[in-house]
């Protein structure tokens, strides 16, 4: 620890707050929902320490490796002496994003293993102290994102491996030799210490994503306190949780972790949809971290229809890439950010600024609303009449989106009979445009 001042002045913050249980949204928070939502994708960054270590050589692994293979504290720290990101470009990377058709950026300000990717004064474990690099990439890629004009927010574990007041331990990282004694109090005054220079020392951010309240349920995690500290600094900055419950008093927007909203194909999202803006969180291969063994990279076809889906069910898409530890985006998932750029550079209208459509997800795909225009987008269509509920809204043409070619239809019951042209069955998306 260092800066026990500055340390204090904080805590002192903290306890002036006032409780988040009868949270009102600022206006501005209020707007910042609606461009969330109108925003609809963006890039997941997982970067850390853990990245030298390319996964340990096991799937799936990457940023958990300190607590799957059960590595101490003493050797874990070893780590940071390798880490020197020589070829991280935060133009680059920002430029690629845009490319992309993205919106924002969420990145690992702190994982699970503790160590802070900017230049924290609460603790000295963080990439400034302790690497050859020495360099804030969290501030060089907000300086980047300011200039191009992308959105950053900040991701950040409430739980820690590497902290000694992280105490009572939780399911996760009980091999670290750390001493079986803390204060749970201090770990929290330290969590709130460090966002308070995520949100004091970078300017206006989109918002706070918090991971891994699921380690330990029962503790006494001050969320009042913590989400009234957000909003008294920031008050448009928006708060999420990956707790797989609902939301809670003070949070912002719902996420759903590898499953669309109302999934639960990975067993974590068992809770319902509530009313809040919402995000959809999804790796490009099977891994968050950079894992040099990991090659299942899903497609771009896959992931494209992903994108309609999460639009479909009103939801942000957040793909995920785990830069390597020189600081370069792995090739392949560059190769596939560009070709779903290219997609969207011809079809976003039909994905930015939508809400859900009229049908949910289906199986031969989803629909999007925006003002007066509901667009169809057919993904794997099993036969060429499809059935799209109005709940009594009039149809008055129905064309094809890129071709304008006109579809014949017709009224039935509260909705509409369409007839879908002969497409090709490479294409991705037929999109067909109902005014």
């Amino acid at each position: 620890m260092k800066k026990t001042l500055n340390f204090l002045l904080v805590l002192a913050v903290c306890s002036t707050l006032a409780a988040q249980n009868d949270y009102q949204p600022s206006e501005s928070n209020l707007q910042a929902r609606e461009w969330f939502q109108d925003a609809r994708f963006g890039l997941f960054v997982h970067w850390g320490v853990y990245s030298v270590m390319g996964g340990g050589g096991d799937h799936g692994i990457a940023e958990w490796i300190m607590n799957r293979k059960q590595i101490t504290i003493d050797q874990y720290e070893k780590l940071p002496d390798f880490f020197n990101p020589i070829a991280f470009d935060p133009a680059e990377w920002v430029s690629l994003v845009k490319e992309a058709g993205m919106k924002y950026i969420t990145i690992t300000s702190k994982h699970h293993d503790g160590f802070a990717m900017y230049d924290s004064e609460v603790s000295d474990y963080n990439i400034t102290d302790r690497t050859p690099y020495g360099k804030d990439v969290i501030g060089m890629l907000k300086e980047e994102c300011d200039r191009q004009g992308i959105r950053l927010f900040f991701y950040y574990s409430q739980l820690d491996w590497h902290h000694p007041d992280y105490y009572p331990r939780g399911g996760t990282g009980n091999y670290t030799g750390r001493e079986e004694s803390g204060e749970w109090n201090l770990y929290i005054n330290y969590m709130n210490a460090q966002l308070t220079e995520l949100l004091t020392n970078y300017g206006e951010i989109g918002g706070i994503w918090f991971d891994g309240m699921w380690d330990q349920w029962d503790a006494d995690w001050r969320l009042d306190e913590t989400y009234s500290l957000i909003h008294g600094l920031q008050p448009q900055a928006l708060v999420g949780s990956n707790h797989h419950k609902m939301p809670f008093p003070g949070e912002d927007f719902q996420m759903f972790e590898r499953d669309l909203p109302g999934q639960n194909t990975m067993g974590f999202n068992q809770a319902g949809i509530g009313t809040l803006p919402l995000e959809t969180c999804e790796t490009m291969n099977g891994s968050w971290g950079f894992n040099i063994k990991d090659t299942r990279f899903k497609s771009t076809r896959d992931l494209i229809h992903m994108l309609v889906r999460a639009a479909g069910q009103n939801s942000n898409l957040l793909l995920n890439t785990g830069p390597m530890p020189n600081g370069k985006i792995q090739p392949e998932n560059v190769k596939t950010l560009k070709e779903m750029g290219a997609w969207m550079k011809k079809y976003g209208e039909t994905i930015y600024g939508t809400r859900g459509g009229p049908t949910g997800n289906r199986t031969w795909g989803a629909t999007t609303v925006k003002d007066k225009t509901i667009f169809v987008h057919v993904l794997d269509a099993e036969d060429r009449v499809l059935y799209i509920p109005l709940g009594g809204k009039t149809v008055k043409k129905a064309t094809v989106f890129d071709t304008g070619e006109k579809i014949p239809f017709h009224k039935h019951e509260d909705g509409i009979i369409l007839t879908l042209p002969e497409t090709d069955p490479d294409k991705l998306d037929t999109i067909i445009e109902l005014k």
